[in-house]
């Protein structure tokens, strides 16, 4: 039933977003889509408290709770940047033609020192997101009030820590080795 509520709030996390987006651009109402982006983290939310409820009324704890933890800190650590690439993409074919031009130049770099910078700031944001994970897990874990217990949840954060790792291997690699530019750019 967890894994259902987890889809359900990734589907309503993209139809809210576009319902902000289609509220402030093609209906000209920036304000409104303002309003409609703060429902993003309720969202978010209520999919933890529902998996902390399950957890407190004495469910067992399964990889679903531990991916209800990893799903709120992924999305609340990324969810601007979803936000940010889907309003790009809102104004460049709804927005005026200034919204539209100003959306242009809204790209991550490719090559050299800034591509690096780049993937070292994403490389944090994915720190951020594995410790709110990890803060979930624990709250769970105390809800719980067994770490035997709690050992799916616990494992999962392992897995997301050695993913971790790995991205910090990747993100870095870039500092150390930059992407150059080519002929021409």
């Amino acid at each position: 039933m967890l894994y259902l509520l987890i889809a359900g709030c990734e589907i309503a996390f993209w139809v809210v977003l576009c319902a902000a987006l289609l509220v402030r651009y093609p209906l000209r109402r920036p304000r409104a889509g303002a309003l409609l982006l703060f429902a993003l983290p309720v969202i978010d939310f209520a999919l933890f408290v529902a998996a902390l409820v399950d957890l407190a009324r004495g469910a067992a704890p399964t990889q679903a709770h531990a991916l209800a933890a990893v799903y709120v800190g992924a999305s609340l650590t990324f969810g601007t940047a979803m936000v940010r690439w889907a309003d790009v993409r809102f104004a460049a074919r709804f927005g005026t033609p200034e919204e539209a031009e100003a959306a242009a130049g809204h790209r991550p770099p490719k090559r050299g020192p800034a591509h690096a910078a780049h993937e070292r700031r994403m490389w944090l944001r994915h720190l951020l997101a594995w410790s709110i994970g990890a803060l979930l897990v624990a709250l769970d874990v105390a809800v719980i009030g067994d770490v035997q217990r709690a050992r799916p949840l616990l494992n999962w954060m392992g897995g997301w820590g050695v993913i971790l790792a790995i991205d910090f291997v990747w993100s870095f690699s870039y500092t150390l080795f930059p992407r150059r530019a080519r002929a021409g750019e």
